[in-house]
């Protein structure tokens, strides 16, 4: 089951209407959301929710065992790292195991070695890496005493199977998202309203912008080596935003159904393509994901308190671990890598040539900079091999002639983005494009009102052919 889909239509109203009719009973509250979540996550396939009760227990038992045993350093130590064996050991096995597989069988040939290995085809369960990563976090931060390990078993399911983050984030925290399955929930009329402007405006975003790009991109990419250079721009263009619309989309939905629940979910975007440069681009996207890797993998390298080289290196490390984890794949390691080194390169910039008084025609120049090395680095992102990442950025270079994609989409495309782009423009001192101030004619709510019904229509008249997520292959 998916966001954009009929079966979730019907989903989350029964979900909504059960669940606050058990709000006296925060215990059978917690317990219908892990019910609710689980049938949410089994509708792919009945068997991956063994594989989620399985990490959740070893998270939950892990993080008891640590609290029994906080003061012998030695034991919570061989806990720690078990529990990081478990969970990384099945995230490698599903997602990793036949990639290095055939790497091996590849070097090896090259030596003129054969190897006889079977793959295993397994198929990857969706949203592994995301809840991965929260059980993880979990367990790290009560080996540190940052947390103190809860008892509560049906609110750490909660915790771990909540559906509207747990398949695609944002990644949550338990420090954040736990109490709040600890507490009692009050429906608030606002926080609602609130919820659901916020799923319509990811339902907008992925339904009409990344979808009616999707099938422009498809083209583009499939066809590369034949296509001009104009074209091949345009299809890296409209990935760079079909990628924003459809991830940050999901996000403004979960965000959304969380809200209509009572649950404040993180904020994984922050208007990443007005950036100035690309550490602020880091900071803007995929705020979750940037947050675990500093705070469970950069700080205990040693972050930047160990000289200029160390930083720079741990950084090469945290961004090559950030591709990684978005799939097993080359071109993935590479637009990690690259990401390291532009930022690198900014760090030392900024060490030896610093910038007093940014004037504005600055600022502009550099948001439009920036985002021409984020499209330099989707098109690593989204190329099917790093012969062809090459073959796509040295026809882009030198403006090579070939065939005109096939141009329908393109106005479809290019008004979607429009719209999201000047929506967001307009509400970026708010929290997301569609928190309109209740100011002039939208002090109204008549006229509110129909601003969203109009928005609805256009969604569904606009939309384009369904696309799976992208970031559920993640």
């Amino acid at each position: 089951m998916h966001f954009v889909s009929l079966e979730f239509l019907i989903f989350l109203p029964i979900v909504f209407f059960l669940y606050w009719a058990l709000r006296r009973w925060v215990r059978w509250q917690n317990l219908f959301v892990v019910a609710a979540s689980y049938v949410f996550y089994g509708w792919w396939d009945w068997r991956y929710m063994f594989l989620l009760g399985g990490y959740t227990l070893c998270s939950f038992c892990s993080g008891l065992l640590l609290g029994k045993f906080r003061t012998s350093a030695s034991i919570k130590r061989i806990i720690l790292w078990s529990a990081v064996a478990i969970n990384v050991g099945v995230l490698c096995v599903y997602k990793y195991l036949d990639f290095f597989t055939l790497s091996t069988v590849k070097l090896a040939a090259c030596f003129g070695i054969t190897l006889d290995w079977v793959s295993l085809n397994l198929v990857l369960p969706v949203g592994i890496s995301f809840f991965t990563f929260q059980a993880l976090g979990y367990t790290i931060d009560v080996y540190r005493n940052n947390i103190a390990p809860t008892r509560d078993i049906i609110s750490f399911f909660a915790f771990m199977s909540f559906f509207p983050q747990m398949v695609a984030g944002p990644i949550e925290k338990a420090d954040r998202l736990l109490p709040q399955f600890q507490c009692k929930r009050e429906f608030s009329y606002r926080e609602g309203v609130e919820g659901m402007k916020r799923i319509l405006w990811g339902l907008f975003k992925k339904m009409v912008v990344a979808d009616n790009c999707a099938i422009f991109v498809n083209q583009t990419f499939v066809r590369f080596e034949e296509l001009d250079a104009f074209s091949l721009l345009l299809g890296a263009v409209f990935f760079t935003f079909q990628i924003y619309g459809d991830f940050s989309g999901y996000c403004d939905i979960a965000v959304g159904c969380g809200r209509l629940l009572g649950i404040r979910l993180s904020e994984n975007f922050r208007l990443p393509y007005f950036s100035k440069n690309i550490k602020e681009f880091w900071r803007r996207w995929h705020i979750t994901l940037q947050s675990w890797f500093r705070d469970y993998v950069y700080l205990p390298l040693g972050g930047n308190r160990k000289g200029m080289a160390r930083m720079i290196f741990n950084i090469l490390i945290v961004f090559a671990l950030s591709g990684l984890w978005h799939g097993a794949r080359y071109t993935y390691i590479l637009w990690g890598l690259y990401n390291g080194v532009l930022i690198a390169i900014l760090i030392l910039i900024d060490k030896y040539f610093r910038r007093e008084g940014i004037r504005v025609w600055y600022k502009g120049a550099a948001v439009f900079v920036t985002f021409c090395f984020i499209v330099i680095g989707w098109i690593i992102f989204r190329s099917y091999s790093v012969y062809g990442n090459a073959i796509y950025l040295y026809k882009l270079a030198i403006f090579a002639p070939g065939e005109r994609v096939d141009m329908i989409r393109f106005w479809p495309c290019l008004v979607a983005v429009m719209i999201m782009m000047t929506f967001e423009f307009l509400n970026r001192k708010r929290s997301f494009g569609l928190d309109f101030p209740a100011k002039g004619l939208l002090r109204y709510r008549s006229v509110r009102w129909s601003f969203y019904w109009v928005l609805t229509m256009l969604t569904f008249v606009m939309a384009g052919t369904e696309q799976a997520f992208i970031y559920f292959q993640f």
